[in-house]
């Protein structure tokens, strides 16, 4: 564990860290924000998505009011293994490879060795954070944007009792019947059904995953909205399963941080009511 940066905020620390991870073999780097706080503390898990590493929303998500008021730590890992020998797009397209793990275990070579990002946000770091930092295990919730929020929302299908709380800012929902989706599974898993099921958050449900509640704010001015994100077909798979889950359309709003950071303080305020 090196610390790399620390800045007061808020009351607390903002602080970057670097570690050797078994997971990926790669160094890895995540940020963290500490409120001055008595005690351990509820722990948020922000997952960025397609191009991003943890300073995107460590920049310009404007979490840190919101968390230092309720006494959040939140983390935000990076998207993907990143370093020398680590093999990225072939074609050197955005949407797959170095900043688009998509938050699987690759089984495909020559991703297999390296892309290991499920175990690394569902094991591995979460396990790091709970030796070295004041975080509360018993009180986790988890949220994140575009491939970020597919990944909140997969890692909380399965794993329902370590979150009390999950939201999303426009996930990629239905990951299977989507252009980049398809081909980060694809790419990743290779043509096995079974092995995409566990990584759509549609399917999951369809197979009985569940969660007490979801939360999604969606812009409503969002490009990806139709052809790539679907909220409809989770809205439609969480009425079927009796999951309650409320749908913010937010008209005029786009893909970008200028949304994520106009709606975070609303998700957090959510997701402390279910910590705290």
């Amino acid at each position: 564990m090196q610390r790399l940066q620390r800045w007061r905020s808020h009351g607390g620390w903002q602080e970057v860290w670097r570690h050797d991870s078994a997971e990926t073999g790669t160094p890895m780097e995540f940020s963290i924000f500490l409120p001055d706080a008595e005690g351990p503390r509820p722990v948020v898990w922000y997952l960025s998505g397609l191009t991003c590493n943890w300073s995107n929303v460590t920049e310009k998500g404007e979490f840190r009011a919101a968390c230092a008021r309720h006494g959040l730590i939140l983390v935000a890992p990076d998207t993907s293994p990143r370093g020398e020998g680590v093999p990225d797009d072939p074609q050197g397209a955005y949407d797959f490879g170095l900043g688009a793990g998509f938050y699987v275990d690759a089984t495909l070579e020559p991703y297999a060795r390296h892309y290991r990002m499920r175990s690394y946000v569902e094991r591995e770091l979460p396990d790091l954070v709970a030796r070295h930092f004041p975080a509360d295990p018993a009180r986790q919730g988890i949220m994140g944007h575009s491939m970020g929020g597919h990944g909140a929302l997969t890692i909380a299908l399965r794993n329902p009792e370590r979150f009390r709380a999950v939201s999303a800012f426009a996930p990629i929902c239905a990951p299977s019947e989507c252009p980049w989706g398809q081909k980060a599974l694809g790419g990743y898993l290779g043509d096995d059904a079974a092995q995409w099921a566990q990584y759509d958050a549609c399917r999951l449900i369809e197979a009985g995953a569940r969660v007490p509640e979801i939360l999604v704010d969606q812009g409503a001015a969002d490009g990806f909205l139709d052809s790539q994100l679907m909220p409809e077909a989770l809205r439609a798979a969480c009425d079927k399963a009796g999951i309650d889950m409320t749908l913010n359309l937010r008209e005029g709003y786009d893909h970008s941080y200028y949304f994520i950071s106009s709606v975070m303080g609303a998700q957090l305020d959510w997701q402390a009511e279910r910590l705290v």
